[in-house]
Order: C-alpha cells, then sequence, then structure tokens
C-alpha cells in the first residue's frame, strides 16, 4: 500500500476537446496525479495530442482506454450528452471518474450513475475546479465561522458570449444551453452557501435560434428561508460573480476556476449592517483549478472522502434537479416545487 500511495494517480483522458487539453496541461506539475493515456475515436487525433501534451500512452478508442490495466480513473470531459453513458461505462470497467459538469443531462441520468458507482464501489465526482481553489475554500471558512451571521440572500451570476451556432454549446442535441453550461456554476455555488436543494423554482428563459436556453434567471427558495437568484447567459460579455447576504454581513466572490489576470484571486468582506461597514479585501493563493481538483480527487481516491472538496454525489444530485426544475420553469412559465430527494 505505501508503494501504491508514492506512485502517482493515473489518469485516463477520454476524448481530445481543447478542454482536455487545458485540463492536460493544467495537471502536468503534479506529483500526486499524472495524465497517463488519452483516447479518441480517431487514433490520428489522440496521437497529436498525445505528443503534443506529453502524454505517454494513446489509444484509438474510448473502449480502449477503459480496458487499459494502467489507467486507475478517467476523466470525462465529452459532450454533456456522453457524460452518463462513458462514466457508467468507466465505472464498470473498474475506475473511478471525475466527470466534467454537468454530471449528465438530467438528474435521471445522474441517479443512475450514482447507482453504478456504489454497485461497482467506484469513487464518481462531478469536476468544479472553483471547488478546489482557495478562494472556494475560504469562503466556506468564513460562512462556517458565522463571520456574516444567517444567510439570507445569495445572488450568482455567470455569462460569457457565444454566438456561433456551430459551437457545440448552441447545440440541443448534445446537452447545449447556458444553463447546463455557465448556470451549472452558478447554481452549485448557491446550493454550497444554502447547504440544501431548494423547495421551490421559478425561472424565465430566452432563447437561441437553435433551441438551446440562451439566457436564464431563476429565483430559488430554500427551506432555511433563505432566497437566491441565479443568471446565466451567452449572450452577455463575460462576467463571473456572487454575493452572499446575511444578517450579519456579505461577501462578494468571483469562484474562479482559474486565478484571474492581473492579480491574485480575493474576497470582499463586510462585517456589520449598516453603508459605514467597511469593506475588507481577502487575497488568497493563486492556483490552477484543474490542478488543485485532480489532486483533491487523487487525496479522495486514496483516503477518502473526506479529503475532497468538491460536490458529494448527493449534492450533485441536488444541482441536477435543481437545473431540471428551472428549465421546467423556464418553459412553463410557471414556478416548480423541488421534492426532496428519498434513499439517494
Amino acid at each position: 500500500m505505501a508503494d501504491l500511495l508514492s506512485k502517482p494517480l493515473r489518469l485516463g483522458v477520454l476524448g481530445a476537446a481543447n478542454i482536455a487539453r487545458s485540463f492536460a496541461s493544467g495537471v502536468a506539475p503534479s506529483r500526486t496525479v499524472s495524465v497517463a493515456a488519452v483516447a479518441s475515436r480517431d487514433a490520428g487525433k489522440a496521437e497529436r495530442f498525445a505528443m503534443e501534451c506529453g502524454i505517454p500512452r494513446f489509444h484509438g478508442s474510448y473502449e480502449a482506454l477503459l480496458s487499459d490495466p494502467e489507467i486507475d480513473a478517467i476523466y470525462n470531459p465529452l459532450p454533456n450528452s456522453l457524460h452518463a453513458e462513458w462514466s457508467i461505462r468507466a465505472m464498470e470497467a473498474g475506475k473511478h471518474v471525475l466527470c466534467e459538469k454537468p454530471l449528465a443531462m438530467n438528474a435521471t441520468e445522474v441517479r443512475a450513475m450514482a447507482a453504478t458507482a456504489r454497485r461497482h464501489g467506484r469513487h464518481l465526482v462531478e469536476a468544479y475546479p472553483y471547488r478546489a481553489q482557495a478562494q472556494t475554500l475560504k469562503l466556506r471558512e468564513l460562512l462556517d465561522a458565522g463571520a456574516i451571521g444567517k444567510v439570507q440572500l445569495i445572488r450568482s451570476s455567470f455569462g460569457v458570449a457565444f454566438s456561433d451556432p456551430s459551437n457545440i454549446r448552441l447545440k440541443p442535441e448534445v446537452g447545449g444551453g447556458a444553463l447546463l453550461d455557465a448556470g451549472s456554476y452558478a447554481v452549485s455555488l448557491a446550493l454550497l452557501v444554502a447547504g440544501a436543494r431548494p423547495e421551490r423554482v421559478s425561472a424565465t428563459a430566452r432563447w437561441s435560434e437553435t433551441g438551446v436556453d440562451r439566457s436564464v434567471a431563476a429565483t430559488l427558495e430554500f427551506p432555511s428561508g433563505a432566497l437566491a437568484q441565479i443568471s446565466c447567459s451567452f449572450a452577455t460579455a463575460y462576467h463571473r460573480h456572487a454575493l452572499i447576504a446575511g444578517e450579519a454581513g456579505t461577501i462578494e466572490t468571483t469562484y474562479l476556476n482559474h486565478p484571474p489576470l492581473g492579480g491574485p484571486p480575493v474576497l470582499t468582506i463586510r462585517r456589520g449592517t449598516t453603508v459605514q461597514s467597511v469593506p475588507e479585501t481577502i487575497e488568497v493563493a493563486p492556483g490552477n483549478g484543474f490542478l488543485a481538483e485532480a489532486e483533491s480527487f487523487e487525496r479522495l481516491v486514496r483516503r477518502g472522502p473526506e479529503y475532497w472538496t468538491g460536490a458529494t454525489l448527493a449534492e450533485s444530485i441536488d444541482i441536477a434537479v435543481t437545473l431540471d426544475a428551472i428549465l421546467a420553469s423556464a418553459r412553463s412559465g410557471t414556478a416548480v416545487s423541488v421534492a426532496a430527494e428519498i434513499n439517494t
């Protein structure tokens, strides 16, 4: 066991898309995790990707990667529509899985993935690099310490411009749309802060010519009485920001995956209830989110769930249920009640 723990966790990457390249580059400096192989349905593409990213092995099919005995776990950054299928197949092949957000197209798929993880004794987690960053770890520390009192209001937003109809993010058949992309971040942050899934959701959307949601705004009502407003968009200039307002102060964060250009990541906290409350800027250590997340995943696999900084499977089910409810509300124009989960 000691020898096993001294060796890096060997990751195989499904696909050779841009996010896979960014992930491989981010993880490269790690001493505890190595990207040991990559797979593509095009063997030539896999070979080029491996050579360019310094990855020792490549496979010309996803199946070959899953059957590779030299791989401990899989990173799945495939299109949203393929997350459930290939994560399930990876776990059935004995691999642990770090799957890109959203974990699947809907809560039904996420529950099936969770059942597979339990059945095969594998770890399955949803990739939100911001959750491993010092900025978010500090946010959780402040909330746990009651720095702003009981949380009453949460606002989280994420927007980035995409307009080319050929972009995969705008294709409905592969799970495109602002909500499953940028919106999954905003929802995950709101649920992290609230510590629960909402009881009721009201949403509205603007739709693209391809049929996917282009902009979404939603109000979430939590059992604690807290309210959250989330927004996401493919029709705006880039923005990523959250405000958490409690009975005794506020915290602002950009909940970034990676360090910002031009300076370290920061949190801004105001302690007090009046306009005279002085903002305090808290700087935190910068770091690549893919690297931090992958090393947290390694600790999860080898040491246990308490070492994982990201969402638990139960939290990922809550995120998926909430995303489903937001989309249902946006399509129907009415509020949607969210049932409590049973036996998850």
